[in-house]
């Protein structure tokens, strides 16, 4: 064994003892969308004596902190999001009624003069008081911010019933008193005389104040009480409102999301057993195809697993339901790197017998880095995008892919190769060349061979048979239309279970009897009703969930997302320029990285996969919503995946060979690399079909957007960035790729290639 395979050993080992403590010691932080609950996102919005800025959205947070405190919803999580919104988190909160009445409100108190009608300025206004009858007010001498106190009492003596005590503040109970004082000094029957506490453009209660209070002293803070004819709950939950504090600004609620606690287990279930079904197909996949080696490998693949969990749960990572996905996805993503190797390895043992199993390895690995690399760094490129551009749930999918290629990174380079170096080392395995997986080229890799197919002749064939692809999606974009979901277009999405089977046609006459006659009712059997209708509020939901109940019998809410029309605006503009940026930055990269024809022909396959997938989502009907972005995002970053590893053999093929006409370097390029793409897609289909059959309704559009990706992908970046790429070259003057130069004698010992300590470089 090699100091260097040593060191990565004892590097190997010391983060698998760290992930496993980790693992055993902590629990991971699960989103609403897994454990249930109640999500809602509130923009605040400017008053007349306010703007909806981050100091004032930041106040805000504090006031709703301090009602959701009163409500007694356990671990609840309050965030800022941008400037003017903030994220509201209730865990185990399933009915959002009572949670959106009260965190909802604008709860504006404030305290108005009454002035007799027609006596006031044009900046005044006119409301009805409790029993209906005009009042003009005056402007606002006192807000609800300087009320210190508020409590729901009930007086049986006067027979009064359910009232509020208010105490103000120091400076507060000074102008409340003015307020009171120039209310008392008016003549009897004077509308003056009323003083009229408003909360949100409404008058809860306008009391006399009598002269007796006298026109220098004013009632005291602590003795004034609003009336109303309160039932209990209404004194409890105004009480609560004017406590918690009157809001800064204004705030409405533009998203709320709630998920029952069911779904959540079913879905961590689901994802479960297609982890596992999808990751033991894999590695009996790679072990099959590499032997020992890729025995090796699939023990390296479980030890990412653990790996990319315990990050997770170290950096307290919210794990959503994408993000539950993402981190599955991952585990077949993860063997792109072995497969890499492994190939490169073949070759370099075929093309040079004389070679130890050792140094065709290490070798393997050297070659291979610059495609692991980049085709990483495109990966990770996705995976901002998704992080910083999307929204919700989408950013954890972003974030556990960008963990999950880390993870796989070190698990291929350091654990996997000291695994396999130190089974190189062995002359067991060095001798029998049907064990190591090495020593054999496999079995596409034989058959291209034999056969040296001649791909790019007429490269015009295989554009044109793109193009005919693009069309039959555009023409499903036309004709079908693309289903935009409720989280791009805004309205309300209810899913529920009953009981008792309710046929569509039930549902949707018992949903229009209800008053509810544009809502589109879709059922997935006869226990599931999906419901979505443009404009639907909390008490509307409830009214329309007891309409259900009485056909179908007890009715449980498994899924409820309710999104604002200026957000689903947002959020759809966010999309497409999420997609811009998508094509932008990978065309950067690349044209860094590789030659400008390359890279435009490589973003084209791009733009091919992404107008497919669209398209067939349009033929089939389903949904394109924040998961479906999240899913195109991906396949954005495989398809140039794909495309990195086939132009940079193509790049390194053409730097030994400048006079080789290009397109016979493409060819055998892509002959060369078609078995690792081939491998590799593979591990992810398994990954993706456990996913889309186990996975239940939450995940399956989810998977089928990544199956149909991936397969797209795995085509364009040959039959599309290829010829595309070797008609742009026709066009262009620049130079073949400079060769690399072997180390001149003198050159540091670090600089040079270092030869393997098993290989004395004798030759025969």
């Amino acid at each position: 064994m090699t100091r260097a395979t040593t060191v990565r050993a004892v590097l190997a080992a010391a983060v698998l003892l760290v992930s496993v403590f980790i693992t055993l010691t902590m629990s991971p932080r699960l989103g609403l969308d897994l454990q249930g609950g109640t999500r809602m996102v509130l923009q605040a919005k400017d008053s007349g004596t306010a703007k909806a800025d981050r100091e004032s959205t930041d106040r805000t947070m504090e006031v709703l902190r301090q009602r959701i405190d009163s409500l007694g919803v356990s671990e609840p999580v309050l965030t800022r999001s941008g400037e003017d919104r903030i994220i509201v988190e209730l865990p185990d909160v399933q009915d959002p009624r009572q949670a959106a009445e009260v965190i909802g409100r604008t709860a504006q108190l404030g305290f108005h003069p009454v002035q007799e009608p027609g006596t006031g300025t044009d900046g005044d206004r006119t409301l009805p008081d409790e029993q209906g009858t005009p009042l003009a007010l005056g402007p606002e001498r006192l807000s609800g911010a300087g009320v210190k106190d508020a409590t729901a009492q009930f007086d049986a003596q006067q027979g009064a019933g359910w009232s509020v005590a208010l105490d103000f503040h120091k400076d507060a109970g000074a102008e409340w008193k003015r307020l009171t004082a120039d209310a008392a000094c008016h003549p009897a029957g004077d509308q003056k005389r009323r003083v009229a506490i408003v909360l949100d453009d409404k008058v809860i209660s306008s009391p006399q104040v009598d002269p007796s209070v006298g026109c220098e002293i004013g009632l005291p803070s602590g003795s004034t009480q609003i009336t109303g004819s309160f039932s209990a709950d209404e004194a409890r939950d105004l009480a609560l409102l004017i406590k918690g504090g009157a809001l800064p600004v204004p705030v409405e609620i533009v998203e709320q999301r709630t998920v029952g606690p069911t779904l959540g287990a079913a879905a961590i279930d689901a994802s479960a057993r297609a982890a596992l079904i999808g990751a033991a197909a894999t590695a009996l996949f790679i072990t099959f195809v590499y032997r020992l080696f890729g025995a090796l490998a699939a023990l390296a693949l479980a030890a990412y697993g653990l790996i990319s969990y315990a990050a997770l749960v170290a950096l307290g990572v919210t794990l959503t339901l994408p993000g539950l996905a993402g981190f599955v996805l991952a585990i077949g993503m993860a063997v792109d790197a072995n497969v890499l190797v492994f190939e490169r390895a073949r070759e370099e043992y075929a093309g040079r017998r004389s070679r130890s199993l050792r140094s065709s390895l290490t070798a393997g690995f050297r070659n291979a880095w610059s495609a692991v690399a980049d085709s990483n760094v495109t990966t990770l490129i996705a995976a901002a995008l998704l992080f910083f551009l999307g929204s919700g749930p989408v950013k954890g999918f972003g974030v556990t892919l960008a963990i999950g290629v880390l993870a796989s990174m070190f698990s291929a380079l350091v654990i996997a190769r000291a695994l396999t170096e130190f089974a190189a080392g062995s002359r067991f395995v060095s001798d029998y060349r049907g064990i190591n997986g090495i020593a054999r080229p496999g079995r596409v890799r034989t058959w291209l061979n034999a056969r040296d197919p001649q791909l790019f002749r007429a490269p015009r064939r295989w554009l044109g048979v793109s193009a005919a692809l693009v069309l039959v999606a555009v023409t499903g974009i036309l004709v079908r239309g693309v289903d935009l979901g409720v989280e791009f277009t805004g309205g309300r999405l209810v899913e529920y279970s009953t009981s008792r089977p309710v046929d569509v046609e039930t549902a949707r006459d018992t949903i229009a009897a209800a008053g509810f006659e544009g809502a589109e009712v879709t059922t997935a059997d006869d226990h599931d009703l999906s419901v979505r209708t443009g404009k639907l509020d909390n008490a509307g939901e409830h009214t329309l969930r007891t309409a259900l109940a009485e056909v179908g019998g007890e009715t449980t809410k498994v899924r409820d997302e309710l999104i604002g029309p200026s957000l689903g605006d947002e959020l759809r503009r966010n999309a497409l320029i999420a997609l811009g940026v998508a094509v932008f930055v990978q065309l950067a990269y690349l044209a860094v990285r590789f030659r400008w024809t390359f890279a435009v022909a490589s973003v084209g396959a791009l733009v091919h996969d992404v107008v497919i997938l669209v398209g067939a989502f349009a033929w089939l009907g389903r949904p394109v919503d924040g998961i479906f972005l999240a899913a195109l995002l991906t396949v954005i970053g495989y398809s140039v995946n794909d495309s990195v590893v086939v132009f940079d053999r193509v790049r390194e093929l053409w730097a030994k060979n400048r006079r080789t006409p290009i397109a016979e370097v493409a060819n055998r390029a892509v002959l060369q690399t078609v078995p690792r793409t081939v491998n590799t897609g593979m591990g992810a289909l398994f990954i993706l079909a456990a996913l889309a059959v186990l996975g239940g309704d939450s995940l399956a559009d989810f998977a089928l957007a990544l199956l149909i990706g991936i397969c797209v992908g795995t085509y364009s970046s040959v039959m599309t960035a290829v010829p595309g790429a070797l008609l742009l070259e026709r066009s262009s003057k620049a130079p073949p790729p400079a060769r690399k130069r072997a180390p001149k004698r003198g050159v540091p010992a670090g600089r040079a290639r270092r030869r393997d300590p098993s290989d004395n470089g004798a030759r025969v």
